[in-house]
């Protein structure tokens, strides 16, 4: 559509230079003005709707192709304005490419011909006009509609293998979306209703205790709305305030901190200069945190878990230890086994770091207790 518009400016362009170059004549600049009001009902509409209105095309073919040079030669007669090289014949060339690729086959066939044989009819009318005229004239017609036919072909294949290639990556990401969302759900799940589900099932703690059952009655409204909304809310803002874009990391961990002290474990901490983090950053870090702590309280054996957090150039370290049994870190992390080689390390912790720019390492040795350092960013 721009192309075409394009192609009728430097036909104006061109009428307008021609009739610039003669004596001033009157009726050359009103057939000149006559053509330019066409050219702004057709183009124009058509670049405000953002497609040709094949009506208006028509009436472009019929009214400057057709109509308007035996206006000229009716009134002009012989001159430059009327010989079918001449100015007035030049813009249904355009008017023949708009015709081609807005119109149907069998309308743009017809369009060309009236084109053509309106110019062997002014030709035949205009005792100046020369056959190499007319012969120059028709194959730049026929030479405009061999540009814009397969131009149009081409430009419309592309398009539509475009389309074809954004469906299928729609339908790539939309399905790797779900599944970042289920994962996104059972990280979620595992870190806050499972570990107290299973905190329960083992009777290591107090279910009339009031810290416990305040965590259960957030976590039950958490799964309510997640049943109702289908969507993942973040676990620990429970009141449903939107996020801010930065929050206090310390509080954040000091959350994380008193979840699992409410299932039994007991966390000594300590802070050093933390800094404010990005929302989803602070939050990565109190899941990893959380589920580090739920490895104390389920596997080490200890009732006792150490928390330090301090601030470094530009980011944060946060490390959570044991004196428990430990576990071989080396055999978990090459697949061997181990008892937290499961989804808390891989997902909810190694795997939550690496997706805020961060890192996750884990120390352990059979006997020596556990180290989990969190580092942001990496």
């Amino acid at each position: 559509m721009r192309a075409a518009a394009l192609f009728r400016i430097a036909h104006l362009v061109y009428a307008a230079d021609v009739v610039g170059d003669v004596a001033v004549d009157w009726r050359s600049i009103g057939l000149l003005a006559a053509v330019g009001a066409v050219t702004v009902f057709v183009y124009g509409s058509a670049l405000l709707r953002g497609w040709f209105r094949p009506s208006r095309v028509w009436a472009d073919v019929l009214l400057t192709g057709c109509a308007l040079p035996w206006v000229a030669v009716a009134t002009i007669g012989d001159g430059p304005a009327v010989e079918p090289h001449g100015w007035l014949m030049v813009p249904a060339l355009s008017a023949a490419a708009a015709a081609v690729v807005t119109l149907g086959r069998r309308s743009a066939a017809l369009a060309v011909l009236l084109l053509l044989f309106t110019s062997l009819a002014v030709h035949q009318a205009v005792a100046t006009s020369s056959t190499p005229a007319l012969l120059e004239h028709v194959t730049a017609v026929v030479e405009a509609v061999a540009v814009a036919g397969p131009g149009w072909w081409y430009l419309r294949r592309q398009g539509m293998l475009l389309d074809i290639a954004q469906e299928r990556a729609v339908v790539v990401e939309s399905a790797r979306a779900r599944q970042a969302e289920r994962a996104a759900h059972h990280a979620a799940l595992h870190d806050t209703v499972l570990a107290t589900l299973t905190t329960i099932a083992a009777g290591r703690v107090d279910v009339n205790a009031p810290g416990f059952r305040d965590r259960c009655a957030r976590e039950a409204a958490y799964l309510r709305r997640l049943v109702q909304s289908g969507t993942l809310e973040e676990p620990h803002r429970y009141d449903g305030s939107p996020a801010p874009d930065r929050v206090g990391t310390a509080a954040a961990l000091e959350e994380a901190t008193r979840g699992a002290e409410s299932l039994g474990l007991k966390v000594t901490s300590q802070y050093d200069a933390v800094p404010d983090l990005p929302h989803e950053v602070a939050r990565a870090l109190a899941a990893a945190v959380t589920e580090a702590l739920n490895n104390v309280r389920t596997h080490a054996r200890t009732p006792l878990a150490y928390l330090t957090v301090f601030g470094r150039a530009g980011g944060v370290e946060v490390t959570v230890a044991d004196r428990g049994v430990g576990f071989d870190a080396s055999a978990s992390a090459s697949g061997g086994g181990g008892r937290r080689a499961g989804t808390g390390l891989r997902r909810s912790v190694h795997g939550r770091m690496v997706a805020v720019g961060g890192s996750a390492e884990v120390d352990s040795r059979p006997g020596e207790g556990t180290l989990v350092a969190l580092r942001w960013p990496a």
